[in-house]
């Protein structure tokens, strides 16, 4: 089990992680989501070893981790850490960089690689050299590098970032189903939600260096605590109580997907249009709540100016 207990970090005076705690076990996938500047690298770095704290404790099955103060080269032997920029040998081949990570002695040695290069969908490649390659398959190769000494735990920062949307979501289910099966510990910062909320056993939010929240996907989609939460998985409507319901003056904000609000044939809340953006399976349309903007799902385009009337979720209207 890691154990995080009560982290803080500074690089200066001024502290960029406060008071952070967790657990996690192996074979875990736990997602970090958090704008920008929120300490997401900062947390990896610190788990690793690769920046000393003086205030709280990462631990690993009971046993404290003592950072780099402590060890000749910062890190941990049992994890591997790919940061957001790729660390590869450019003159030599995919398959020579995979293998450079994996014991001659073992025997299985080129078995692995092939196995390797499928999770990350680079076998066509496995003869080019990495200076040769695109961004995104440089860190498809990335991935299969930090993996091939299969450790105990594996910290990824934004892996996903230059790869294409077409090749994403195959590789994320063959990289996860993968750790999965060799009961890895895996913690992904990300800004993705996917990443978070269809493969994550646990996510924590963190703003401002704060853990705000730690739940599971499904738990912190549906009930979210603030606008910031929610707006990691989708558009976020922050609608004033008093513009729903007359009969109250109170300044209390309803938080709403824009799949929790439809459209109506003739009573509800009326709307004007503003905009509709075709998203494929439906429009996501904007319009105009008296003083309030919102977004609510259509199967069809509306026409700009039309008067709507809309019926918002009972989760809501409770």
């Amino acid at each position: 089990m890691l154990k995080v207990t009560e982290i803080s970090f500074g690089y200066t005076s001024k502290e960029v992680i406060k008071n952070i705690s967790f657990k996690a076990n192996k074979g875990d996938y736990i997602a970090i989501i958090g704008e920008s500047g929120s300490g997401k690298s900062t947390l990896l770095e610190i788990i690793y070893g690769l920046l000393h704290i003086e205030k709280g404790t990462v631990s690993w099955n009971d046993e404290k981790l003592l950072g780099p103060n402590f060890r000749l080269i910062p890190g941990e032997d049992f994890m591997k850490y790919l940061p957001q920029d790729s660390d590869l040998m450019p003159f030599i081949t995919v398959e020579e960089n995979i293998g450079k990570y994996i014991s001659s002695q073992d025997k299985n040695k080129g078995k692995r690689i092939k196995e390797l290069l499928k999770i990350v969908d680079m076998v066509e490649f496995s003869q080019t050299k990495v200076k040769n390659l695109s961004g995104g398959q440089k860190q498809r190769v990335a991935i299969a590098k930090v993996i091939a000494k299969e450790p105990e735990v594996l910290l990824l920062d934004e892996p996903f970032s230059h790869i294409d949307n077409f090749r994403k979501n195959k590789l994320r289910r063959n990289l996860f189903k993968y750790l999965k099966s060799k009961n890895i510990l895996c913690i992904v910062a990300t800004h993705d939600f996917t990443d978070a909320l269809s493969f994550a056993d646990k996510i924590l939010v963190i703003r401002n260096g704060k853990l705000i929240a730690k739940n599971t996907p499904e738990k912190l989609y549906s009930n979210p605590k603030s606008a910031y939460i929610a707006s990691f998985f989708d558009e976020i409507n922050k609608i004033p109580l008093n513009e729903i319901d007359s009969n109250t003056t109170s300044k209390k904000m309803i938080l709403l997907y824009p799949n929790e609000i439809k459209l109506t044939a003739k009573e509800g809340i009326k709307a004007t249009v503003i905009s509709s953006y075709f998203e494929g399976s439906h429009y996501l349309i904007e319009a105009i709540l008296n003083k309030t903007t919102l977004f609510f799902e259509h199967p069809k385009k509306l026409r700009n100016n039309q008067q709507v009337f809309l019926k918002l979720t009972k989760k809501a209207a409770n």
